[in-house]
């Protein structure tokens, strides 16, 4: 049989993954939740803000710290972005730049923003029992943001557990970032040459007090240490916000403790409960150390992309590695750079979601099987297809949106390397037909995915391949 049929054929599980999300009783998304400002940026519009601050071409194009200062940061960053075709978030330190980003800028739409926010939404329109959102700051404007679903709760500012829509704590500031997307294929001219953009994607420019000192509402810690309230999964995200040391004063590195003392007894009120650990593209490399180094071999599992793969093999030291990934960027490259991470932190399982490929790496012992990693996966495949397609995924008709539709021939020429190189390397025969194989030491899973050629958005895509690949393998 022809490789996309007997891929299409493994992606028929789909709605029936989507049915079995309701057997999960709870799942917390925490901890940053936000509002995003978004905005199409054309190469015309960048053009506009070069001449309205006066500045040297030569600037946009040259390195520096991936932080803004300046205005004149903005426009680096989204440039480095733009002429790479890669997601980056960095983060604003000034008011002052933020305020330029508000007056300049525009944008076309709010939508919900941070990790913890955009995944919670994914799970509650899923049919999660019962999905608990931390919110850092909740007045209306956020709480809009969130869908309109009994099954979706926060706290509100007495510290019940309520639903997250119908919440308004008035005296909450809005947090509010900056999404710059733009499309593959658009074109700028920068100190007389011509860049072409590769790929579609975005650059995120971040402003937040309260998130950036990864600030826990009293009233959910105290819930979720309930063992009346179910919890089966706990998604931890936000971390790449902390600075060391922190723009309000104190340690970075305090938070990261104390947080964790915070889910650790979550999870000890809960046994048996998954900690899922999402890392993004964290710049202040001691944050990033301490991650990879002190949270991430605490959590049962980890979650990443190409360019925070790349992050993590740099500041474990492994910049042979480092290096190979980023010039190929290819599915090879990128196993090897994931396996030297899995083995040296020693996490139950790792995944990347990589364009046109996800690749899971599990202990042998792991409590879901292969063939279940594989239908958690094809479900996200299929969901994250169907965001990048309809531009969210918050109404119930959006969710199978792209069922039935092909993987891509991208998609199977990197299964088919990394098949090849397994053969090569380990003697397993046939992985692209199945992707799902097993060493003497560890499970590898793989499915190629459902690329749409025009994708309305890629915001929180990572955050809900992550999500629904963990919380769908059933």
């Amino acid at each position: 049989m022809e490789l996309k049929s007997i891929w299409k054929k493994y992606y028929e599980v789909a709605p029936t993954q989507l049915e079995k999300m309701k057997q999960v009783t709870g799942v917390a998304s925490v901890f940053n939740a936000n509002i995003d400002a978004v905005l199409k940026v054309k190469p015309e519009m960048m053009r506009q803000w070069i001449t309205q601050l006066k500045l040297d071409e030569k600037q946009l194009l040259a390195s520096g710290d991936k932080k803004i200062v300046e205005p004149m940061d903005v426009l680096r960053g989204l440039t480095d972005s733009f002429i790479k075709g890669i997601a980056q978030e960095w983060v604003v330190f000034k008011a002052e730049t933020f305020f330029w980003l508000r007056d300049h800028m525009g944008q076309d739409r709010n939508q919900m923003g941070g990790q913890g926010g955009i995944i919670a939404n994914v799970m509650a329109v899923c049919g999660i029992q019962n999905t608990y959102v931390h919110c850092a700051s909740l007045p209306e404007r956020q709480a809009a943001l969130f869908l309109d679903r009994p099954n979706l709760l926060s706290v509100d500012h007495q510290g019940h557990l309520i639903q997250a829509s119908k919440i308004h704590r008035s005296d909450d500031l809005p947090l509010i970032h900056w999404i710059l997307e733009f499309d593959k294929g658009s074109q700028l001219t920068l100190g007389g040459e011509i860049y072409s953009c590769p790929k579609a994607n975005r650059f995120i420019a971040t402003y937040d007090p309260l998130n950036f000192k990864l600030h826990i509402d009293e009233g959910f810690n105290k819930e979720m240490r309930k063992t009346s309230n179910p919890l089966e999964f706990i998604l931890l995200s936000g971390y790449q916000l902390l600075s060391e040391p922190m723009q309000s004063g104190g340690s970075g590195l305090d938070r990261i403790d104390e947080s964790w003392s915070d889910v650790e007894a979550w999870k000890q009120a809960h046994p048996g409960c998954v900690i899922h650990l999402e890392f993004a593209s964290t710049q202040n490399l001691i944050i990033r150390k301490a991650l990879v180094e002190k949270l991430a071999p605490l959590a049962d599992t980890l979650g990443c992309n190409e360019q925070e793969e790349i992050e993590m093999l740099v500041v474990m030291g492994e910049e042979a590695l480092s290096n190979e990934c980023a010039k190929l960027m290819d599915s090879v490259s990128l196993f090897k750079g994931l396996l030297k991470i899995f083995e040296k932190l020693k996490p139950g399982r790792i995944q990347l979601h990589m364009f046109g490929l996800y690749l899971t790496l599990a202990r042998k012992d792991w409590k879901q099987s292969g063939e279940n990693m594989r239908d958690g996966m094809v479900f996200a495949a299929t969901l994250a297809a169907a965001k990048a397609g309809t531009g969210n995924l918050e109404k119930e008709e959006n969710l199978l949106w792209a069922h039935g539709r092909e993987v891509s021939d991208h998609s199977l020429k990197e299964l088919n390397a990394l098949s090849n190189y397994l053969l090569k390397a380990y003697g397993i025969e046939g992985f692209e037909y199945s992707g799902i194989a097993q060493t003497a030491e560890f499970q590898i899973v793989a499915v190629p995915t459902i690329l749409i050629e025009k994708p309305v958005t890629l915001v929180g895509m990572g955050d809900t391949i992550s999500s629904l690949s963990l919380v769908g393998a059933r």
